[in-house]
């Protein structure tokens, strides 16, 4: 997945062997399956509710691809199927290649990594799932062998080998129907969690372009399957927004395709807010209108937050015709601080997938196998049971499915229980977060609310400041502006540090400072405020000493 993929702690890994494909190996079709036109409605709806299977073919070891080497036991057809009979219809299945891709200039995929692949997806594709591949771990630094890395100097280099591993992808799935979708990469970005830069966008921008005319060009079903692309890492604001995401265009696609309909799909992922989803402690655990401690509960992301940031993903791409595709969300287990965790994760994942079928886009839950403290896994891989049944219900409830009850495990995927990310630079177990929160610290949550208000014509706003994280030497902030009495165009938050601290990154708004003195403005998505609505936006900041929080100043437009 991503820097949110917890991979289960292991005491030993073990270099995947070059006779796994032999061992699972299949063998292409003979011809080509029949594929169905089908416009960004109906793909959407046919899809219904997605699974992710985390944490498999893009695990690695030592920078080789190896499904077993994070913990989660050998990919069988008895999990799909049980995946399946849960009511799933969509299976997103995240592959890494790295050390399987041969030197230049012919950049050879491993022929039986390709065939291991292939089995996977014929696991969900025979059972007539949709399923979508995509290249997941090459592009994160902290990846060994990692080599998709968008502010590198050689970019010539790397969009050659990234052409040429798409063409032998797209060339082995040439015959498959509509039921296979191919994702040109996961969370690419440069690393940095902040606004993004150039000319790293330009360059994922490159990708995705080189990604659909690669695929288009291998021909048979390849030149009208949908395709699923992303912009900075899959962020919904970087994506909407005025940053430098540009649509790919799709030239060579088949005539058979009507003129009126596209064949691209959008990719974004949904973990807000960080502290309930993916922070590994205990003190936001609580999430929606259901929760009983608001000390529990984060200050942001709660369904109005979720509803802004999909009417966004509507109102920019699927109006217009290009599906979206929410290919990650979800929230890790609390339980071991918080009984009623799981409560509130069933909550969440059926409000997401709720309000994205609402506005017309498809999902699909991150399952890392890991069950226990910290993991997201809602099947147990190696007894091949149902270990989240709240979960499960709650998103079939949403979709509109239902699900056979099944008796609940808890077994653990390993014994340990070290947790790490995806991108594991070393085997120490912090957990880098698209809004880093260390976890080898206590955290504290001192929030105040002190407001001013002002503006003309009668528009008025308040601006609620809460530090919502806190460890040695640095915090995460976040300020909820609401407007008064009287609709808002616009709005501008201004304080002052008085400790000294500075801000590094921020979300949700255009953020400047000069010395101690801070200003925040809306950004074109939120500054447009009904009579007592809110918006929030949020950064990262670093502190010595003492962290008061600072007296705001909010101005309406």
């Amino acid at each position: 997945m991503s820097s949110r993929a917890w991979k289960a702690g292991l005491t030993v890994l073990a270099v995947v062997s070059a006779s796994v494909g032999s061992a699972f190996g299949a063998t292409t079709p003979a011809s080509a399956d029949t594929l169905v036109q089908l416009n960004a409605s109906q793909i959407v709806t046919d899809m219904g509710a997605g699974w992710n299977l985390g944490n498999q073919l893009e695990a690695n070891a030592n920078g080789v691809p190896s499904e077993t080497a994070w913990g989660n036991p050998t990919v069988t057809q008895a999990l799909i199927d049980k995946v399946k009979a849960a009511g799933f219809k969509t299976i997103r299945i995240p592959v890494s290649y790295l050390g399987n891709i041969g030197s230049a200039p012919n950049y050879t995929v491993s022929a039986a990594w390709l065939s291991r692949i292939q089995a996977v997806v014929d696991y969900a594709y025979s059972r007539g799932l949709y399923v979508l591949i995509n290249m997941h771990g090459d592009g994160y630094k902290t990846v060994t062998g990692s080599w998709l890395i968008c502010d590198s100097s050689d970019q010539t280099t790397i969009k050659d080998k990234y052409q040429k591993v798409w063409q032998q992808i797209a060339t082995k799935f040439q015959s498959y129907s509509e039921h296979l979708i191919f994702e040109s990469m996961n969370e690419e970005f440069d690393g940095q969690y902040g606004t993004p830069t150039q000319p790293c966008y330009s360059n994922i921008n490159a990708y995705d372009q080189i990604f659909v005319d690669t695929v288009r060009k291998t021909g048979g079903n390849n030149s009208s399957r949908w395709l699923l692309i992303a912009g900075w890492n899959t962020n919904i604001d970087y994506t909407v927004g005025s940053y430098g995401f540009a649509l790919p265009t799709d030239q060579y696609r088949s005539s058979a395709v009507p003129s009126t309909e596209q064949r691209i799909m959008i990719s974004v992922h949904y973990y807000d807010p960080w502290d309930f989803t993916g922070q590994e402690d205990g003190v936001i655990t609580q999430w929606g209108p259901n929760a009983t401690n608001t000390a529990k509960k984060s200050t942001w992301g709660q369904q109005d937050y979720l509803d802004t940031q999909l009417k966004k993903m509507h109102d920019t791409f699927v109006a217009k015709g290009y599906p979206v595709f929410i290919g990650e969300y979800g929230a890790v287990d609390k339980t071991s601080a918080d009984s009623s965790n799981n409560i509130y994760r069933a909550d969440f994942a059926r409000t997401v997938v709720a309000t994205a079928k609402k506005y017309g886009e498809a999902t699909a839950y991150w399952d890392n196998g890991a069950n226990g403290q910290y993991g997201m896994a809602i099947f147990n891989r190696s007894s091949v049971t149902v270990s989240q049944q709240g979960i499960l219900d709650a998103i079939m409830s949403a979709i509109g499915s239902t699900t056979t009850t099944t008796t609940t495990t808890t077994k653990p995927v390993t014994t340990t229980t070290t947790t790490t990310t995806t991108k594991p630079v070393t085997t120490t177990t912090t957990t880098t977060t698209t809004r880093p929160v260390t976890t080898t610290t206590t955290m504290t949550r001192p929030v105040t609310t002190t407001t001013t208000t002002s503006g003309g014509a009668g528009k008025t706003c308040t601006a609620a400041y809460a530090v919502t994280g806190q460890w040695t030497g640095g915090f995460q902030g976040n300020v909820t502006v609401t407007a008064g009495t009287s609709a808002i165009s616009g709005w501008k938050v201004t304080w002052t540090f008085a400790n000294g601290q500075t801000i590094s990154q921020s979300w949700s708004a255009n953020l400047t400072s000069s010395g101690s003195a801070v200003t925040a403005t809306n950004l074109s998505w939120n500054g447009a405020l009904g009579a007592g609505a809110n918006t929030s936006f949020g950064f990262l900041g670093s502190w010595t000493g003492t962290n008061t929080v600072p007296a705001l100043t909010c101005t309406a437009s």
